[in-house]
Order: C-alpha cells, then sequence, then structure tokens
C-alpha cells in the first residue's frame, strides 16, 4: 500500500487555506487545559498524597518506589552503564557545555547624563526544576539539554522530574545522566502532577523557581496553569519540522529528515517545500521504500498522513518566504547553496543547512539546545539558553548632579499625566527643611 501525502500548490490556495496551513498551535485545547488545572489544584493542597493519586491514575509514577530516587540507586545506574552509551553521554554533555558557555550574560552599564548610571545585572536563579519526558520513551538527550545550561547560568539548586514508564521502571539511561551531571534530586513523577509539585511543593519536593523541558499536552496544559506563580520555559506542542529542498538535494535523504521528526509521535506536522514537483513526488516515493524497515513506522505513517504537507511554490524565494511565515521548530535547507539561503530564515528554532546536517545531529551531539519553540512560537521564541535561568534587574543610581538635570522633565511629565506625588518625590530633594 502507498502511502499518501497532503501536496499542495502554494501559489494556488486560497488566502484562507494557506492560513490554515500556518496554524499550528503549541496550546492545549480549553478541555484538557480545564482538566490539568483540576490536576494541579488536587496537588497543590493534597502533596504526595495527590501526587501519588495522580500518579496511579495517569501514569508516570511507580507505585512500589519512593517518589524521590535515591542515592544508590543513581550510583548504580551509572555503574551498570554500557560503556558506550556512557561515552556517548559524555560526550554530548562536553559539546552541549561548550556550545552554552558563551551565552553567560554579562552586566551592562551607561551614563545616560553626566550623574546617572543605569546598570542592566543578571543573576542566576536558586532553584529551577526539569522536566524530562519518559513513559513509552526515555530521553536522557532531553536531561542533558535541561541541566547543562542550568549548570552553566550557575543554578544552585537543579530538581529533575521524569516519568516512569506503564510498568514502573524507570530509564537506566536517565538515571545514568542525571548522576553524571551531578543532580542528586531525582523524582519520579510525569505529566500535569509533576508540574504542579514542581511548582508548589509537596512534602517531598520543595518548590523551584521555574520548570523547563519539553512534555505532551498535559505538561504543557499544566505549565500554563502554573504560570504567574513560577516562571516556565515556553509551551511545547508537538515535535514539527519543515524541510526547504530544490531538485540538487538527495531525496533518500530529504525523507529521512522527514521521518526524523514524524518518529516523535502521530501528531508531529512536517513539511517539504520545494519548486520542483518531480523532486516532491521523489521523495515521496523514498519515503514509502524506508518507512516499512523502521520500528516505529506505524507512528510515522501517521504524522506523514495526518500532518505531513508538501507545498510546491513556483520559486525557492517564494519557498524561503513561506518557511519564514511557518516559523518551523526544526528547519532543514538543502539546496545548492544552502548556507546563503540558511542566512534568509528570519524564524526557526533551528536552523540545519546542508546535506552533512542531519536534525539527530542537534537532538544529540552537536552541542545546540534541542528544546525548542513549537507551533509557530519560533517566530517570537528561541531555543532554552543560559538566559532563561537567571533573570535582570536594572540598578539605577543618581548624583545631585543628575537629578537636577533631569528635574524640569521629571516634572513636565508628571504634571501632564496628573501624578503630583511623582513630581514631589523630585523636587522634595531640593527644597530646605524650612520649605518642607
Amino acid at each position: 500500500m502507498t502511502m499518501e501525502i497532503r501536496t499542495v500548490i502554494l501559489s494556488q490556495l486560497s488566502d484562507s487555506d494557506r492560513d490554515q496551513i500556518l496554524q499550528r498551535s503549541a496550546v492545549p485545547d480549553p478541555d484538557m487545559r480545564a482538566a490539568a488545572l483540576d490536576i494541579v489544584a488536587k496537588v497543590r493542597r493534597g502533596g504526595d498524597a495527590a501526587l501519588r493519586a495522580a500518579n496511579d491514575r495517569f501514569g508516570g509514577g511507580s507505585t512500589d518506589r519512593a517518589i524521590r530516587v535515591e542515592p544508590a540507586a543513581l550510583d548504580y545506574a551509572v555503574r551498570t552503564l554500557d560503556a558506550e552509551v556512557r561515552q556517548a553521554l559524555e560526550r554530548a554533555a562536553r559539546n552541549i557545555r561548550r556550545a552554552h558557555a558563551p551565552q553567560l550574560p554579562e552586566d551592562q552599564s551607561v551614563e545616560t547624563v553626566p550623574g546617572v548610571t543605569i546598570d542592566r545585572r543578571w543573576t542566576p536563579l536558586r532553584r529551577v526544576g526539569v522536566y524530562v519526558p519518559g513513559g513509552r520513551a526515555a530521553y536522557p538527550s532531553s536531561l542533558l539539554m535541561g541541566v547543562i545550561p542550568a549548570q552553566v547560568a550557575g543554578v544552585s539548586e537543579i530538581v529533575v522530574t521524569s516519568p516512569a514508564a506503564e510498568n514502573g521502571d524507570v530509564s537506566p539511561a536517565m538515571l545514568a545522566a542525571a548522576a553524571l551531571l551531578g543532580v542528586g534530586e531525582v523524582y519520579i513523577t510525569g505529566g500535569a502532577q509533576a508540574v504542579a509539585a514542581l511548582a508548589y511543593g509537596t512534602e517531598t519536593i520543595r518548590p523551584v523557581q521555574k520548570i523547563v523541558g519539553p512534555g505532551n499536552a498535559w505538561v504543557t496544559a499544566a505549565k500554563l496553569a502554573v504560570y504567574g506563580d513560577v516562571g516556565v520555559d515556553l509551551p511545547a506542542g508537538p515535535s514539527e519540522a519543515l524541510v526547504i529542498a530544490d531538485s540538487s538535494a538527495d531525496p533518500k535523504l530529504i525523507a529521512a529528515d522527514l521521518m526524523c521528526q514524524a518518529e516523535h509521535g502521530p501528531e508531529s506536522p512536517v513539511a517539504l517545500v520545494t519548486p520542483d514537483a518531480a523532486f516532491a513526488a521523489a521523495v515521496v516515493a523514498q519515503l514509502n521504500s524506508l518507512l516499512p524497515d523502521l520500528p516505529r513506522s506505524d507512528i510515522i505513517a501517521a504524522a506523514l498522513s495526518d500532518h505531513g504537507l508538501i507545498a510546491i511554490t513556483d520559486t525557492l524565494t517564494e519557498a524561503i518566504a513561506f518557511a519564514n511565515e511557518y516559523a518551523a521548530e526544526h528547519l532543514t535547507v538543502h539546496t545548492a547553496g544552502s548556507a546563503a539561503d540558511a542566512d534568509r530564515i528570519t524564524a526557526a528554532g533551528s536552523v540545519f543547512v546542508g546535506r552533512w546536517a542531519p536534525e539527530s545531529a542537534g537532538d544529540y551531539a552537536t552541542g545546540a539546545n534541542h528544546v525548542l519553540p513549537t507551533g509557530g512560537l519560533a517566530a517570537a521564541y528561541g531555543p532554552l539558553s543560559v538566559e532563561d535561568f537567571g533573570s535582570w534587574r536594572q540598578v539605577q543610581t543618581l548624583t545631585e548632579e543628575g537629578l537636577r538635570t533631569l528635574r524640569p522633565t521629571i516634572a513636565r511629565l508628571a504634571e501632564a499625566e496628573g501624578l503630583t506625588a511623582h513630581k514631589l518625590a523630585s523636587e522634595i530633594r531640593f527644597q530646605t527643611e524650612d520649605q518642607i
């Protein structure tokens, strides 16, 4: 049976049809948000007991184990980890640390007028929670991507939560990754209940200042529910990819790049944008040839059939313009002038340039962060970074000369806004005791 993928000619689409393609959302539907809010409220009130009840009902916990992973279990996971897997984790960790080290913010200072200095100072957060997806699959790479930037930032307390599989097992590779990075607080819980526990605390888990890390729709809905009481990174929808390619590319490589992200789940959108219809047909042929041999072929096929797209454009320039509108999480450029064409991309979470840049390299090994905005949010947000683990403050220092220079400006604007106390706060400093 041949798999079909939706194919459109971009110039022939109506505005509404084009908008429908562009309008993906990282935000869960209202019913799921309401259900997640209920879970969050119960954990906030009920602590560990409510957390365990949610784990039992929705999955993510291990009923015969404590919520917190004991240090001995972390040590055992490292000691028994396959040597090659350990080597891969350590090499990935080095690259991630190397890529993120230059992101550490530097304080700034400017004198706007003589005697008026504005400092911008950055301070790392004290305690953060890193959510690591688990359950049906283990993602130790996501643990590295969340923990290492926090360590580079100087966060002193880093907490990891990750769900167990349906049988209650916990990924040894995930535990080993935590131990290799020196993370001592690891909790086995997932979904909305894990987010609630991180946000508000339980008898076992102390609350954090910010929650980061990818997760399913329940995790995203819970992040939206706790936002305002605790910081979050950003809402994240299904993993997605868009590939720009012309006839210079190898159809087999394009097919592989599309399947790479479709493998994440049946709801993952993947798109090929090309000015060559014959080339697009060759890619579809390669998809049908490669797919049957993959263990997760059913997931990939569902993603391609239900959420796949091939957009045929009149020109490569039109393809790039559409990609900037689409603002994909992952964007790959396979063209004759890949480097120059990649420079024209203004909205994407992570851009992969040319034949030798598969998206899986960024997911695991290059050092670039793979926690990325989805659902079009790449137009306004970027990858998880060191700056996400701290906060800025501005410090304003004024001398008498400086305030005297600004005095008329303060007075006029305060009067214009009818805020007389604002004017007084400046004027009173120049009055003598007899005048006050």
